[in-house]
């Protein structure tokens, strides 16, 4: 194919012409027989470009393809953390430019979520023949060649991911785990991560699962499983979880009947019980006897019930969860991380470990000691008031109604600002205009733990024009003072900030919360503090 004017190659890009990156050894591990409707796509030998390399899923999924000798190169609008790493790995990464075209020599491209349909270089390749993937597609293909863990719900998934891939660890069954989010104790475990360890998004574990239930078989991988999309109909676990079922993606499914019916779909995918096949779904709050209609596979359930197969106990005060199972008590920890949902993610972790072969004990110890993840109930810091005291800054991912009610409802009665004379403030970007539009009245009533509400601009992210139009920022906070929340619109993100000098004060929470950039809030009012303490202390 010859090279239109005014474009350049992705080797160009690069610097130099394709490069053998180097591979590790690849994974051999392949079923003797493979199933003739569920075909394998082969990687090995492969040149492999990922659009959308960056973020933490794409990134841990890079270093899984050049396992299985894959040479892998990526393309992402970014440049940061994670593509240096990718580089000082071997993988290549190029900036995102409209003006890139394909080498002759890529046999595939594998895209994230995030890259639209419409990306140059996607139509490249479908019009070049070029094999396109999706991310769930090449995630799927994974599964297929290991012992696979996917974790599902519409809450809780990539700390459940993360925590029990960091027990995984401590307990010497060395996973491979992929999740959307990074956590310094995915690496070495939560018992073994040094205190300023790196945050990871993926690891990279044996080939063959060392111990366990599974020992001998194909390497544990742990994934999230995300509905949206119906995307985790791609991947092919050995055991499951399900942690919630709520209405979301609304946008993608219509009605919640349909959202039911994809977890339904996802469950079966779980392979007969006499196979190891197991799932295990929270006993309240997932449609149950919906999802687990006519599934093949061992179905357990857990919860905060006595009737659950696994039976969860919580003091909010102490954070000390025990775990229970059939009625006999078999793990107990304190938690780290506040709130009655986060106790319930632990223990989905500690009994999932626990049902892959890991010691209860030593899972117990783990989960004691695991200080959480990025952007989940994460504390940033505390900025002193000159008045005296000083405000706690946490920063959250939560985008949903639920997640918001649950977060806020923990974090007041684990920091408890109302005893200091303070307030909860709480800076929230709804995520998406859809879904805003679609649980508006929802949102409006999860905001009861604060004193504060202020709304920036709905983050645009997947909808239409059309949608964009149908919601606004504003419609929520209508909504909040109706319910008698102090609530305000305010943007861009350095506006926030100066407001929130006026609002704050010692002995306040403040919490910024949303799946979007909203983070930059919380960031810059610490910033600003420490910009004003070196000023007069300068003085």
């Amino acid at each position: 194919m010859s090279q239109a004017a005014g474009t350049r190659r992705l080797s160009d890009r690069l610097g130099q012409g394709p490069v053998e990156v180097p591979v590790l050894t690849p994974d051999k591990s392949e079923p003797k027989t493979p199933s003739k409707s569920d075909p394998r796509i082969e990687f090995a030998g492969k040149r492999l470009l990922m659009l959308g390399v960056g973020g933490c899923g794409m990134s841990g999924l890079a270093r899984m393809l050049t396992r299985l000798g894959g040479i892998v190169r990526g393309v992402d609008s970014c440049s940061g953390d994670i593509t240096d790493a990718l580089e000082a790995d071997g993988i290549q990464v190029a900036p995102d430019a409209p003006d890139l075209v394909l080498d002759d020599e890529t046999d595939m491209v594998i895209a994230s979520a995030a890259v639209r349909p419409e990306h140059p270089l996607v139509l490249e390749a479908t019009n070049r023949g070029v094999p396109v993937l999706s991310y769930a597609e090449a995630l799927g293909e994974l599964t297929r060649r290991s012992t696979a863990v996917a974790i599902a719900g519409t809450h809780g998934k990539s700390t459940a991911t993360a925590m029990l891939g960091a027990t995984l660890v401590d307990c010497g069954l060395d996973p491979s785990v992929i999740v959307g989010a990074t956590c310094p104790q995915l690496m070495h475990g939560s018992l073994g991560s040094p205190v300023f360890a790196s945050p990871a998004g993926y690891r990279v574990g044996a080939q063959q699962v060392p111990k366990g239930a599974f020992e001998g078989q194909a390497g544990l991988l742990l994934a999230e499983a995300c509905e949206f999309n119906r995307s985790f109909h791609n991947l092919r676990p050995k055991v499951a979880a399900i942690t919630s079922v709520e209405a979301d993606h609304l946008d993608i499914y219509g009605s919640m009947e349909q959202v039911v019916e994809a977890f339904h779909e996802f469950a079966r995918l779980v392979p007969d019980a006499q196979e190891g096949g197991t799932l295990l779904i929270a006993h309240e709050g997932a449609h149950r006897r919906e999802v687990c209609a006519g599934v093949r596979c061992k179905v357990e359930t857990i919860g905060f019930s006595p009737e659950a197969d696994w039976a969860i106990s919580f003091d909010p005060h102490t954070q000390i969860t025990r775990l229970s199972r059939h009625g006999e008590q078999v793990a107990t920890w304190a938690m780290r991380m506040p709130g009655q949902h986060n106790a319930m993610n632990a223990a989905f972790c500690c009994a999932i470990a626990i049902t892959l072969g890991a010691d209860p004990k030593r899972a117990g110890r783990s989960l004691t000691a695991f200080r959480g993840l990025d952007r989940r109930v994460q504390l940033l810091g505390e900025r002193p008031d000159p008045t005296g005291g000083s405000i706690r800054v946490y920063d959250d991912y939560g985008h949903h109604p639920t997640a918001v009610e649950a977060t806020l409802r923990a974090l007041r009665e684990f920091e408890r600002p109302q005893d200091r004379g303070g307030k909860l403030v709480c800076v929230f970007q709804p995520h998406q205009h859809s879904r805003t539009r679609f649980l508006l009245e929802e949102f409006a009533s999860a905001f009861g733990q604060a004193d504060v509400v202020i709304v920036p601009h709905i983050y645009f992210v997947r909808d239409s024009i059309v949608e964009k139009q149908r919601v606004t920022a504003g419609d929520l906070v209508d909504r909040l003072r109706e319910r008698g929340v102090r609530a305000m619109h305010l943007y861009p993100f350095e506006a926030i900030v100066e407001q929130l000098e006026n609002v704050c004060q010692g002995g306040d929470l403040l919490v910024v919360m949303g799946a979007g950039p909203v983070w930059q809030v919380g960031h810059g009012y610490l910033r600003a503090g420490w910009s004003q303490e070196a000023g007069a202390q300068s003085e």
